[in-house]
C-alpha cells in the first residue's frame, strides 16, 4: 500500500472502536444516500458492490433494502469482515468479502449497482478511480456515491488543521469527473454541524472517528489552548464549537 493508504488505514483502524458509536454524521450520510438508492436502484439487483464500508451503515440498508442476489462489500480493513459476518451470514443470497483498497483490488463485472458512504474523499485521481470503477456496471448499472465538498471541516482548515483528505470534489465538478459512458441522474449537497463543548472534544471526535488521517499535529498544552482560544473567537455559536460535514452525493447510470 502506499505511505497515504497505510496512514488512512491506520487512523481507521484506531478508530474503529469507536466508529459505529461517534460517526453520527456519517450515519446519517449513509441513511439519506440509501434512500436515494431505493429511488432509482432496480428492485433486487442481481450484482451489488459496496466498497469502503466501514461498520456497515450503508451495507445494512442495501442488504436490508435491495435484498441483492449477489453482493461483495469491500473494506481498507479486513477485520471490519467480522463486524459484518453475522449480516452476512443472514443474506439469503451470496456475500463475498473484499479486503484491501479499492483502487488495487480486482472486481467484480458486470454490476447492477456500485455504491459508497463517505470513501470518494480519500481517492487521490477521483477521476481515474471513478473511471476504473464505471467500467464493472453492466448497461444500466447504477453508480451511488457519497464524498465530501471542500466545505468539508471548514472551521478546521481555517484554523490551519492538515487533517482534510485529498479528494473532496465540489457538486458542480461531479460532471467533468464522470466518464462519457455515464449519465448523471442526481448530484446534491448538504451541510450538517456537529457540536463540542470544547477542542479536547473535537478533536477525540475526529480520532474516534478516524477522519483525522492526514493530520500530524502534536498537541502541547500551550498549543491545544490556543487552537481553543481561536476556534472559540471565530467559530462558538451559544458556547460550543462546531464541526461541519459537506457531503456531496452522486447518482449516475451506465448507458453505454
Amino acid at each position: 500500500m502506499s505511505a497515504e493508504i497505510t496512514r488512512v488505514a491506520r487512523a481507521f483502524r484506531r478508530g474503529l472502536p469507536t466508529y459505529g458509536r461517534d460517526a453520527r454524521a456519517q450515519a446519517r450520510i449513509a441513511a439519506y444516500l440509501a434512500a436515494l438508492i431505493r429511488a432509482h436502484a432496480v428492485p433486487r439487483p442481481a450484482r451489488v458492490l459496496e466498497f469502503g464500508c466501514g461498520t456497515g451503515f450503508l451495507t445494512r440498508h442495501l442488504l436490508d433494502d435491495l435484498h441483492p442476489g449477489q453482493f461483495w462489500v469491500n473494506d481498507l480493513l479486513p477485520e471490519t469482515a467480522d463486524l459484518l459476518a453475522p449480516r452476512l451470514r443472514a443474506h439469503p443470497g451470496a456475500a463475498f468479502f473484499l479486503p484491501g483498497p479499492i483502487q488495487s483490488i480486482d472486481l467484480p463485472a458486470r454490476l447492477d449497482l456500485i455504491a459508497s458512504a463517505s470513501t470518494v474523499q480519500w481517492f487521490d485521481d477521483p477521476a481515474r478511480e471513478v473511471a476504473r470503477l464505471c467500467r464493472q456496471l453492466a448497461p444500466g448499472g447504477l453508480l451511488a456515491l457519497s464524498g465530501f465538498g471542500p466545505d468539508q471541516f471548514h472551521e478546521l482548515q481555517a484554523l490551519g488543521s492538515t487533517a482534510a483528505a485529498p479528494g473532496y470534489v465540489a457538486p458542480g465538478e461531479w460532471a467533468g469527473i464522470l466518464p462519457k459512458e455515464m449519465t448523471l441522474l442526481h448530484v446534491e449537497d448538504r451541510h450538517m454541524r456537529l457540536a463540542f463543548p470544547d477542542a479536547p472534544a473535537v478533536l477525540r471526535h475526529l480520532r474516534s472517528t478516524g477522519v483525522n488521517a492526514g493530520a500530524g499535529q502534536i498537541w502541547s498544552k500551550g498549543r491545544l489552548s490556543r487552537f481553543e482560544t481561536s476556534y472559540r473567537d471565530r467559530f462558538a455559536r451559544l458556547g460550543a464549537l462546531p464541526v461541519t460535514y459537506h457531503p456531496v452525493f452522486v447518482l449516475a447510470r451506465r448507458t453505454a
